[in-house]
């Protein structure tokens, strides 16, 4: 009766991780391009009570006898799916239709990765524009190099293709492109990302190096929409349909630990 008392509590632990993993992502339900994410479990080792060949004359029974010893959450998965695009009207928002990644520099110099495309021209020290996120982090092209561009060039007026590209009117008010293109970048494992905070995303052996989607052959290639930026792909109903599963799971193992404890207090007042 020991054993289910640490099966349950550790199914009780489990539970709540998992809790906290639908609590994280109801908690970012508008969180611009935020992937929810989903706990999976798996059982803990097994104990021989009886093994399948027991009899004195070594006659073989078809199954032995083996007792689990609880659960242990086995990884939190990141679900990939496309979000919703809302329209915004502001020329510095973009949402990424497909598998890419926007790229931007991490104030410790390393690359980050995130789905987020609310961006801004901010005023650089040759008195240019460049372009970075609500954090300021210098957003990267398709070459792996911040987005920056002269003094004249008024960030009112610049435009971007879906292929990323960044154009401005010529003479005749005839967009052009102006040579930078935003990066976008795909990963074979997207779900073996590792999340930074601030929806940035850093890599992982587990994720594999990025693809750059402007030199990479062989992939299917997202599209750039500017005006819109990606919502958040958590669905409510179901979180919450979890939520409850979750708890009930809870008390179910709460309430193993509460029969085993009045099982062994029986047991103690046998000899009574």
């Amino acid at each position: 009766m020991v054993r289910s008392l640490w099966s349950a509590a550790s199914g009780m632990l489990a539970q709540q991780t998992n809790v906290d993993t639908i609590a994280n992502n109801l908690a970012n339900v508008n969180t611009t391009g935020y992937k929810s994410q989903q706990n999976q479990f798996k059982s803990l080792l097994y104990q021989n009570l009886q093994t399948k060949t027991t009899s004195a004359n070594g006659e073989t029974k078809p199954v032995g006898a083996q007792v689990g010893l609880g659960v242990r959450s086995a990884a939190i998965t990141s679900i990939f799916e496309q979000g919703e695009l809302t329209a915004t009207e502001n020329d510095t928002d973009f949402a990424i239709v497909g598998d890419g990644l926007f790229a931007v520099r991490g104030e410790d110099g390393q690359t980050y990765y995130t789905r987020n495309g609310s961006f801004v021209w901010a005023i650089n020290n040759n008195g240019g524009v460049t372009l970075t996120n609500s954090d300021g982090l210098p957003v990267l092209s398709s070459t792996g190099a911040p987005i920056s561009l002269g003094s004249n060039y008024m960030a009112s007026r610049i435009e971007i293709d879906s292929d990323g590209a960044i154009c401005y009117p010529d003479a005749n008010n005839n967009l052009k492109p102006i040579g930078p293109r935003i990066g976008v970048y795909q990963f074979r494992n997207p779900s073996g990302l590792e999340r930074e905070g601030d929806s940035l995303y850093s890599v992982t052996a587990a994720s594999g190096a990025a693809i750059n989607e402007s030199t990479a052959t062989g992939i299917q290639k997202s599209l750039i929409r500017q005006g819109y930026l990606e919502a958040s792909n958590v669905q409510v109903a179901d979180e919450m349909v979890n939520l409850i599963v979750a708890q009930r799971a809870y008390e179910l193992n709460s309430k193993a630990i509460t029969t085993t404890d009045t099982m062994m207090g029986q047991a103690n007042q046998l000899k009574q």
